[in-house]
């Protein structure tokens, strides 16, 4: 099933960036855009989401440097352009896989496209991996590592029916009775002539 490889290669690309631990590390994807799309867009995806999250900690420092946090504030607003593109990437990637499926009379569209529903597994996948170190670090107190493991266990079950909807939803395309139609995001806060700020200082 899809979801299974989407979950496999997740866990892969969180493990391969722990093994330094660094926002700073050098990106190698072991997949080739050429023979392997999706699941090159898939380990993509999930790099930019595991750095993110850890610039997502590492802003929240209280006595971090202002004018390290601005730049690092400009990191983030890049990698949620780059998030978004890639989710668009992913979601082309299903819409020429479907071309040819003729929906039914009565097909129905979904709330969000599979992609989207993608970047959910992806950030899910990294609370899962989180809160697992949490429920089993050694300095903490037996009440934060139960608290975590239960946490942990809602975590789990979350994905696996994300996952199971992920599927479902896809199955449900191949046969024709849900559509796909998708809306570019249409980010405005790094565009010149959409941002007035940035217009403002062209």
């Amino acid at each position: 099933m899809f979801s299974d490889k989407a979950n496999t290669i997740f866990r892969e690309v969180i493990e391969k960036y722990h093994e330094k631990d660094s926002v700073d590390q050098e990106f190698s994807n072991p997949y080739s855009a050429d023979k392997n799309l999706l699941e090159h867009l898939l380990y993509r995806k999930c790099w930019i989401d595991t750095v993110q999250w850890h610039y997502e900690d590492i802003i929240r420092d209280q006595n971090i440097d202002p004018v390290e946090a601005l730049e690092l504030k400009r990191k983030i607003d890049a990698s949620n352009q780059d998030r978004t593109d890639t989710v668009e990437y992913i979601d082309s990637y299903f819409l020429k896989k479907y071309k040819d499926v003729e929906p039914n009379t009565d097909a129905t569209i979904n709330s969000e496209s599979p992609a989207w529903a993608i970047d959910r597994l992806s950030i899910l996948a990294l609370k899962i991996y989180h809160m697992n170190e949490e429920a089993e670090r050694e300095n903490a107190s037996q009440e934060h590592k139960m608290a975590c493991k239960a946490k942990l266990d809602i975590l789990l079950e979350q994905r696996v029916d994300l996952s199971t909807a992920i599927n479902q939803l896809l199955e449900a395309i191949s046969k024709g009775e849900k559509y796909m139609k998708v809306y570019k995001q249409m980010k405005m806060y790094n565009d010149d002539e959409l941002n007035p700020v940035l217009r403002g200082n062209k």
